[in-house]
């Protein structure tokens, strides 16, 4: 026998109808078909589709591989950075001292020649500015004649710099470790510099100097013993640790039930 149907719902149980206004055939509602030719579809991020160039892609994996692998104090301590509001007034500090670039050189020998030529005696002081180039600067620690060593924390090879904070702490001279080697080029009119010195200052900056230098030691200086012993890295991804999240859960319920037993 085929199924019964169920009885009809009384009138008074049944909804009831709403009455619909007049729509305006303009701006009939239409649902959207994504098919070829039809609407296009809403946009997402591709951020994950795209083909990085491959300095990115290295640089990445480095990042990444530093966080996850055990990192020598000796290359941790250049995660280490001067703050914002001190490296500010450093980087202040050091555009007062800037070199000459190519067109002021040519100007004042220009102008020096043209006085020679005139037959007037020409004056030559040594200019106060910050002193660039890895060797010079090692040059300037070991005679203890640098006033302020400032390293960048991005130098490749890092094995370039990995000495420089212990040379600076056996010949007692104050250094910092910066972000990043493009700024520290910049102040000299390089593209990048691995580090830079202060050899002298004018007595106009001499309060603001010292108050600078007091405030690196106190963070590198005085703590190198300290950043020698601290190794870096061991930091796993948000999967890895939510699958040790997940086993120590376990783990801790299966101790619990032995307790109880």
């Amino acid at each position: 026998m085929p199924p019964k149907k169920p009885a009809p719902a009384p009138a008074a149980m049944k909804p009831k109808a709403v009455a619909k206004g007049p729509t305006n055939p303009l701006y009939e509602k239409k649902a959207k078909i994504f098919g070829v030719g039809q609407a296009l579809p809403p946009r997402t991020p591709l951020n994950r589709y795209v083909k990085w160039p491959k300095y990115v892609r290295l640089q990445r994996a480095r990042r990444v591989l530093q966080k996850r692998l055990k990192v020598p104090p000796a290359i941790n301590q250049f995660n280490k950075t001067l703050d914002k509001n001190l490296a500010t007034n450093l980087f202040k500090m050091l555009m007062k001292y800037r070199p000459e670039d190519d067109a002021q050189k040519k100007e004042r020998l220009t102008s020096q020649a043209e006085a020679e030529a005139a037959g007037k005696e020409v004056e030559t002081k040594k200019p106060v500015v910050v002193k660039f180039g890895i060797n010079h600067i090692t040059y300037l620690i070991e005679q203890q004649k640098a006033q302020l060593v400032c390293i960048a924390h991005d130098v490749d090879p890092i094995e370039l710099v990995i000495w420089l904070p212990a040379l600076c702490k056996q010949m007692n001279v104050p250094y910092c470790i910066v972000k990043g080697k493009a700024r520290l080029g910049a102040v000299v009119h390089k593209k990048t510099a691995t580090a830079l010195a202060l050899t002298a200052i004018k007595n106009e900056d001499k309060m603001e100097f010292s108050k600078l230098v007091e405030a690196i030691k106190g963070s590198y200086n005085d703590r190198f013993h300290e950043a020698n012993r601290k190794w870096g890295g061991g930091i796993m991804g948000v999967k890895s640790q939510a699958k040790t999240a997940k086993k120590m859960k376990i783990i801790n319920a299966e101790k619990l039930a032995r307790e109880k037993l």
